[in-house]
C-alpha cells in the first residue's frame, strides 16, 4: 500500500487516468484554437469542445448551451454573482446566502455589498442545514437571488435544494448554487431542482486544475450576465478568453465517467466513509459532526475530545493525508466558521477534522487510516496533556 494513504478529495482529487488519456492529445497533436474557424485544427478543437460541453450538460441535466467554460469555480461564482448584480433590469438589490458558503461567495457577497448592495447571511442549525423557514422570513421585495451552496466542502452536509429553488421561483427569485463539492458524487437535476446557475469545477471529480463551469438558464426564466472578463466574445460573450482546450476536454470527460459511474461509485463510497466512521467511533468521544443522512457519500467531519489537534495532524502526516477544519490565514489559524456557525466551540474545532474518500480509496486505506489515528488518539489520552486545546 502506498502511503501516505489520501483522504483529502474535497480539496482536490486525482486525476483518472482515463481524463489524462483523453486529454493529452490536445497539447501536442491537436493544439488548435477553438476560436479558429478556418481550418482543421480549429474544426478538431470546436468539435471537442462541444462534445465536452455535452458531457457537463448531460451530468446535471441541462442544454450543452447553457454550458460556459471558465478557469474554475471561483471564477463561475463570481461570473454568476457579479454578473446578475451588475446585468439587473429592475431595482432589486439584495442577495440572501448562508454564513457557512465557501468563501468564495461569502467574498463576493461582501464586494456587492460594497458597490451598495444588501446581504442576509443566513444562519444554519446544528447539523449545519439552514431552516427554511428562516429562508423565507429573508425574502424581501427587491430580493435578486438566492445562493445556497449544494453540499458543504468541510462537512458534506447537503442543503435542501429542490425545496430552496421551488420556494426562489414561486417568488420570481432567481437561485444559484456552488456545487463544486457534489458534482459527480451525487444526482443533480437543474430542472428538477429549479436551478437558475450553478458553479463547478473539473478537479473536484477527477479532472485537471484551472478548468470549471457555469450553468447559465436559457429559458424559464432566461438568464441574462454581465461578462466580468472583456475581449472577444467568447462564450456566447459571458466569458472571454480563448479556451483551454485540453482542460475543457478533460473535464468533459471526467463528467462523462462520473455520470456512468455515479451510483456504484456513491454506494462503494458510502460503505467506505461508513466503515471508517464506525471504527473511530468505538473509541470515547468521537463526535460526527452535520446530518448524518443530508451528505455527500463519500464525506465526514469528526472531532475528537481530549487530544492535541495540531499535534495529531502532524503525527499522522507521514501516514494519512487528511485536513482540518479551520483555515490558516497570516499564520494565526482560525477556528472553522463552517463549524463555528454550527455550534461548536473553538476548542472542539482544532481537534476536528475532515476526511474524504474517493475513486481510488480502498478498504485497506481506511483501516490503515483507522489504526494510525486510533493509536495517536489513545496515546494523547493516556498522556493528559492537551494544552490549550483541551475539552472538558
Amino acid at each position: 500500500m502506498k502511503l501516505p494513504v489520501y483522504l483529502d478529495n474535497n480539496a482536490t482529487t486525482p486525476m483518472d487516468p482515463l481524463v489524462l488519456e483523453e486529454m493529452l492529445p490536445f497539447f501536442l497533436e491537436k493544439f488548435g484554437n477553438a476560436a479558429s474557424r478556418t481550418h482543421s485544427f480549429g474544426w478538431e478543437a470546436e468539435e471537442a469542445v462541444d462534445i465536452a460541453r455535452e458531457n457537463v450538460a448531460a451530468l446535471i441535466g441541462a442544454h450543452p448551451q447553457e454550458i460556459v467554460f471558465t478557469s474554475g469555480a471561483t471564477e463561475a461564482v463570481n461570473l454568476a454573482i457579479k454578473g446578475i448584480w451588475e446585468s439587473k433590469t429592475t431595482e432589486k438589490r439584495h442577495i440572501i446566502t448562508v454564513s457557512t458558503e465557501h468563501k468564495a461567495v461569502l467574498d463576493t457577497c461582501k464586494h456587492i455589498e460594497k458597490v451598495g448592495g444588501a446581504v442576509t447571511y443566513l444562519p444554519v442549525q446544528t447539523d449545519g442545514i439552514i431552516n427554511l423557514e428562516d429562508l423565507k422570513a429573508a425574502i424581501r421585495p427587491d430580493t435578486l437571488l438566492i445562493a445556497v451552496m449544494y453540499a458543504n466542502n468541510e462537512t458534506g452536509v447537503i442543503q435542501p435544494i429542490r425545496q430552496i429553488g421551488a420556494i426562489a421561483k414561486e417568488h420570481g427569485i432567481l437561485f444559484f448554487t456552488d456545487a463544486s463539492q457534489a458534482l459527480g458524487k451525487i444526482a443533480i437535476n437543474v430542472q428538477a431542482d429549479d436551478i437558475d446557475l450553478l458553479a463547478c469545477s473539473a478537479h473536484k471529480l477527477y479532472g485537471p486544475k484551472g478548468v470549471g463551469a457555469l450553468y447559465v438558464r436559457k429559458k424559464n426564466p432566461a438568464v441574462a450576465l454581465t461578462a466580468q472578463i472583456d475581449g472577444g466574445g467568447h462564450e456566447r460573450s459571458m466569458r472571454s478568453g480563448t479556451l483551454n482546450v485540453p482542460g475543457v476536454v478533460a473535464f468533459g470527460k471526467a463528467c462523462e465517467i462520473s455520470n456512468e459511474k455515479l451510483t456504484k461509485e456513491s454506494e462503494r463510497l458510502a460503505s467506505l466513509r461508513d466503515r471508517f466512521e464506525n471504527q473511530l467511533i468505538t473509541l470515547p468521544n468521537v463526535v460526527i459532526n452535520g446530518n448524518h443522512t443530508q451528505r455527500l457519500p463519500h464525506a465526514t467531519n469528526i472531532s475528537f475530545h481530549n487530544i492535541d489537534g495540531e499535534k495529531l495532524i502532524f503525527e499522522a502526516a507521514n501516514d494519512i493525508a487528511f485536513s482540518r477544519s479551520s483555515a490558516c490565514t497570516s499564520a494565526t489559524l482560525e477556528p472553522s466558521y463552517v463549524l463555528k456557525a454550527m455550534g461548536l466551540s473553538d476548542e472542539l474545532i482544532h481537534n476536528t477534522f475532515r476526511f474524504s474518500l474517493g475513486r481510488f480509496s480502498t478498504e485497506e486505506q481506511v483501516d490503515h487510516a483507522v489504526k494510525v489515528i486510533s493509536k495517536i488518539v489513545k496515546e494523547h489520552r493516556s498522556e493528559g496533556n492537551y494544552g490549550h486545546h483541551q475539552v472538558i
